[in-house]
């Protein structure tokens, strides 16, 4: 029977100006993150989230740790009013599963920082090598997106939903893909990115991140935390190294994610930090979950009341 719980944690996307200022300023310990970060970082991170402007915000290296650690605090409050619910499974999208592995703690606040930045940043730097895009591909399966990838040269980057896909490649290749898709029935959304991420334009970022992780101390997680490489549980401190480094390049495995999670006996989940991405695939995928938000101080409150009742 379905009825443990799971913790999803955001990814890059999500942003919003202000997101976890009202944690901030009602909760000391969410203050202390950001504070946290601003002081390894050596620059004002809270200023970027809470002051903006957007586009300082959506600047991958700025991103990525602004989002974690929003999301951070959205878990670090829920925890402060709920302490004792429990967790089946962990499972966050792209940046979002290292939030996911630091709420298990396999990784420090610390670490998870640091390496957040150091990704954005030559994540950002591989966007600039070489132009790239993504196109997210609707109402068609996921063999037949994977033909047009293959017809086009494109890569999968990411298996959001059974009629989610999206690729990634060359600016021609995308419209090239977008205009199979439609031919074929679908639907083709160009998505708005620095670059395709999640595909083969970022083995130049994992390759350089690479010294980065060698130097971070990991450890078991305390809950299951699944893989969007492999699509399953994250196994030993050095497995989670290398598959951390391959996610960069290789397709995020959503579908296979969800699927572990729900093997693992989840119903309902949870998801921390801003937006609801996440729990907008599941109401698709699950239509039986049960699905909160945790991505203010009110939101938060509502689901630790709602789980801990």
């Amino acid at each position: 029977m379905n009825d443990r719980n799971a913790a999803l944690f955001a990814g890059q996307g999500a942003q919003a100006v202000g997101m976890g200022r009202d944690l901030a300023e009602s909760r000391p310990e969410c203050k202390a993150l950001f504070d946290r970060a601003d002081s390894i970082l050596g620059w004002s991170l809270s200023e970027a989230v809470f002051e903006g402007p957007i586009e300082r915000l959506t600047r991958t290296d700025v991103c990525q740790p602004a989002i974690f650690v929003a999301s951070a605090a959205a878990w670090t409050a829920f925890r402060a009013l709920a302490p004792a619910v429990p967790f089946a499974a962990m499972a966050g999208l792209s940046l979002g599963e290292w939030t996911a592995l630091w709420a298990a703690g396999a990784v420090s606040f610390d670490d998870a920082v640091r390496i957040l930045a150091a990704r954005g940043r030559l994540m950002q730097e591989a966007c600039d090598a070489a132009p790239s895009g993504m196109v997210s591909i609707l109402k068609l399966d996921p063999a037949a997106c994977e033909a047009i990838a293959a017809e086009t040269g494109c890569a999968v980057t990411n298996y959001n939903a059974a009629l989610q896909t999206v690729l990634g490649g060359t600016p021609d290749q995308v419209a090239a893909a977008a205009a199979a898709a439609s031919a074929k029935g679908g639907r083709a959304v160009v998505l708005k990115t620095a670059g395709a991420y999640h595909s083969p334009f970022m083995a130049q970022a994992a390759e350089r991140l690479a010294p980065v992780l060698a130097g971070v101390e990991f450890r078991a997680p305390s809950v299951p935390v699944l893989s969007n490489f492999a699509g399953r549980p994250h196994g030993s401190p050095d497995d989670i190294r290398a598959a951390m480094l391959a996610q960069i390049a290789h397709p995020v495995r959503w579908t296979d994610d969800v699927a572990a999670m729900t093997a693992l006996g989840a119903g309902t989940f949870v998801e921390f930090g801003p937006g609801a991405v996440l729990t907008g695939m599941l109401k698709r995928a699950l239509p039986e979950a049960r699905l909160l938000n945790a991505n203010s101080a009110e939101s938060t409150a509502a689901a630790a009341a709602a789980l801990a009742g």
